[in-house]
């Protein structure tokens, strides 16, 4: 059976203050910028229903197109109904066959995040999971760190920027390898962490994403390293990860100094 949400409790952590960020910009994107965009506030059951989550992803798809000139055409958003684990697995596999080794992908999720026990094929004793719908939304779905680990194995490009902005979304540091960054909103941890969701920011964000996305990026904030009027992706972590309050945020940064997207 599928294991339930899990509860969700504050669980706190030592601080480790190190910088992701080296203030030196990586090599540039020489291809095509593509998105898929998935935020969840509509679950089946009305009990699991989040407020923000879908508000963040439509300004997420909005961020990508204007501060970082994004094709419109390329940014995939998924939606409530329509992020169901079809959609999006069809969504990966496209464009799998279509994105060249010098292209870029950015993949960012909101929504509810679970833990359990999964064969996904990555031998860990406890997985992680996003919380998706299911084809026809009469229930969720569960992909887990393992099967996005699959999805994104052989991928055409190694320029991957994953956010996840969710609960135990730590757990997705299966994720890794030479050319992604992977930011998450909380730390795996033995206890549960939660996405915060319980204070609005910002006029109704989750916090990770607010301190990311709006304050770092959207009003240059996180342009911290070198006033350079760019900010890459660790710049926006670093910032996050000092001003989050509840969540506890975490990277695996495996790409050449610093990614702008």
């Amino acid at each position: 059976s599928w294991p339930k949400f899990p509860s969700f409790f504050h669980f706190h952590h030592f601080h480790f203050h190190q910088s992701a960020a080296t203030g030196v910009l990586g090599e540039p994107v020489e291809g095509n910028k593509y998105a898929i965009v998935i935020g969840i506030s509509d679950y089946p059951e009305t009990a699991n229903d989040l407020q923000y989550a879908d508000d963040d992803a439509q300004l997420v798809a909005s961020i990508l197109e204007n501060q970082y000139s994004f094709n419109p055409a390329n940014i995939y958003t998924f939606i409530n109904a329509s992020a169901t684990a079809p959609a999006i697995y069809n969504q990966v596999e496209e464009l799998k066959n279509k994105i060249n080794p010098d292209d870029e992908l950015v993949f960012y999720f909101s929504g509810h995040g679970a833990r359990g026990i999964a064969n996904d094929g990555d031998n860990e004793i406890i997985d992680e999971a996003i919380v998706v719908n299911n084809k026809d939304n009469s229930n969720v779905e569960y992909l887990w760190d393992g099967q996005l680990k699959q999805w994104f194995d052989n991928f055409p490009t190694s320029r991957l920027a994953f956010v996840f902005d969710s609960c135990l979304a730590g757990g997705m540091t299966d994720l890794a390898a030479d050319g992604r960054v992977i930011s998450m909103a909380t730390r795996e941890s033995g206890l549960f962490d939660s996405a915060t969701e319980g204070q609005q920011w910002g006029g109704g964000h989750g916090e990770f994403t607010y301190y990311f996305f709006i304050q770092g990026i959207e009003k240059s904030r996180a342009d911290l390293n070198s006033k350079n009027g760019i900010v890459s992706n660790e710049e926006a972590f670093d910032y996050a990860k000092s001003n989050c309050q509840s969540d506890r945020p975490t990277i695996s940064d495996q790409f050449e100094n610093d990614l702008v997207w």
